[in-house]
């Protein structure tokens, strides 16, 4: 193994970060979402492996010298996870890694990429490839020498051009991967944050077909949810057991329990196995009941965490979340009743916790570089479709890039081309943009203030409606 070359894969020296790319967000202040290995590196790295080539793994959030450890190494490929809240970091140590070894093939994979990525070959001379969509196989492509033109989902440089192929397809047979390389990590610094025991990510699903407007899981990874056969999570799960001596577990996808009999049939041969271990996962609030909860508690499950986003219901309308408050009344009460508990002040031993994630402490985090969505609220079809234009007209458009940008210049300009609209509120965190018709409330911590006198470079939050604790 080795013989081809070397690829070197990388989270950059940038803030410690969940890089997957439809949960990008800081871990300083979440109590239940502790700094995950990066197992999109792992998988990539046994393909590597499985085409000959020496593969070594780094998570640089967590600490060592980036340059350094590339002069040493020498590798032909380097392959970067560029995640959209620290962008351009990321994107700066793709250059000097370049300029350290003029010689490297440098390969970047991420969610910003899914809109931004001819205009990143073409914008910046130290990339090679620019991975679109699931990496794996593209990966492999590349690093098996297929000509570039019949690569699927890449954008590169050909003749001082950027050129782009077709987009590659979801894969739809998961069994198909390799188990994550884990043996190029140090598992012991991840975590569980309740127990402190070491935690490996098992990605049991990909897709979900819910289409939430603040959500990447759709465009990331599809509408069709794709999951992997039981008795093959249950093949890695024995494996870090064995090799690894790792019991606590993430069962990693954009939606859990989707498939009712796919998940009982799961927590069967989990139980089946005689494997002890305790796992955790997510949830939507209107696909889980009674029989599911003590299934899944009963084959090892201690911590569930439920996409409730937010405790109004106009507010889960407007973001298209498609649950009602009583549906998530009903799951909490399902997860109690079968022992699940949640304490905002200590986790519970033994206890499966239930964690409620809301929108506001993650959504905002997730979309800070690219324009994924320009949001226009509060208006009718009509108004939302003028104001998009006007968007248009002013450069400012979905997918762009956007180095800065004067959110109340924008709202000025906006209100005098409106003239039909009495009130206009511009808010941006990161590279997000959202523009208001109607009046509403922007904050920053405990300040309250029109967005029209507030300081254009502050990160603003919106909330359109006043959040009201949901009575259990």
């Amino acid at each position: 193994m080795g013989n081809k070359g070397k690829v070197f894969l990388i989270y950059p020296p940038s803030p410690v970060l969940n890089r997957e790319d439809r949960c990008q967000q800081p871990t300083e202040d979440l109590l239940v979402i502790p700094p995950l290995p990066p197992t999109d590196l792992m998988y990539l790295a046994a393909i590597a492996e499985s085409c000959g080539f020496e593969a070594k793994i780094k998570d640089y959030s967590q600490g060592g010298d980036f340059i350094k450890e590339l002069k040493e190494f020498q590798p032909h490929f380097l392959v970067v996870n560029i995640a959209t809240p620290t962008f351009i970091s990321d994107m700066d140590w793709v250059r000097k890694a370049k300029e350290a070894l003029p010689g490297l093939c440098t390969i970047v994979k991420g969610a910003p990429f899914l809109t931004y990525n001819a205009n990143a070959i073409y914008e910046n001379t130290f990339l090679d490839y620019v991975i679109i969509g699931e990496a794996e196989f593209t990966l492999r492509d590349i690093l098996n020498g297929v000509p570039n033109n019949e690569i699927l989902g890449i954008c590169y440089r050909e003749n001082f051009q950027a050129e782009k192929t077709e987009k590659r397809p979801f894969i739809e047979n998961l069994d198909s991967l390799p188990f994550p390389a884990r043996h190029l990590v140090n598992n012991s610094i991840y975590t569980r944050p309740d127990n402190g025991k070491v935690q490996a990510v098992i990605k049991v699903a990909r897709g979900c077909p819910f289409h939430c407007f603040f959500c990447l899981a759709t465009p990331v990874s599809g509408p069709k949810v794709r999951v992997r056969s039981a008795e093959n999570i249950i093949a890695e799960i024995k494996e870090c057991v064995e090799k690894y001596n790792i019991r606590n577990f993430l069962f990693w996808s954009d939606i859990f329990n989707f498939n009712r009999e796919w998940t009982l049939n799961l927590c069967n041969k989990i139980i089946e196995s005689g494997l002890k271990i305790t796992w955790s996962s997510n949830t939507r609030a209107d696909t889980m009941d009674d029989e599911m909860a003590a299934i899944m508690y009963k084959s090892g499950c201690r911590l569930v965490s439920i996409g409730v986003e937010s405790g109004s219901q106009k507010m889960l309308d407007n973001i298209g979340k498609k649950i009602t408050l009583d549906d998530i009344r009903n799951t909490v009460k399902i997860l109690k009743k079968n022992g699940m508990l949640y304490s905002l002040r200590r986790y519970r031993s033994r206890k499966t916790l239930f964690i409620v994630s809301l929108l506001l402490t993650a959504l905002f985090y997730m979309m800070s570089s690219i324009v994924w969505n320009i949001q226009i609220e509060g208006a009718d079809a009509f108004s939302r479709l003028q104001t998009q234009s006007l968007l248009n007209e002013l450069g400012v458009k979905r997918g762009s890039f956007l180095s800065n940008i004067n959110t109340r210049a924008l709202a000025e300009q906006l209100l005098q081309n409106q003239k039909n609209l009495s009130w206009v509120g511009v808010r941006k965190h990161g590279m997000t943009l959202s523009v208001e018709l109607e009046k509403g409330t922007f904050y920053e911590e405990k300040k309250s203030e029109n967005i029209l006198a507030e300081d254009p470079c502050l990160s603003l939050i919106h909330i359109s409606e006043p959040t009201r604790p949901i009575s259990i």
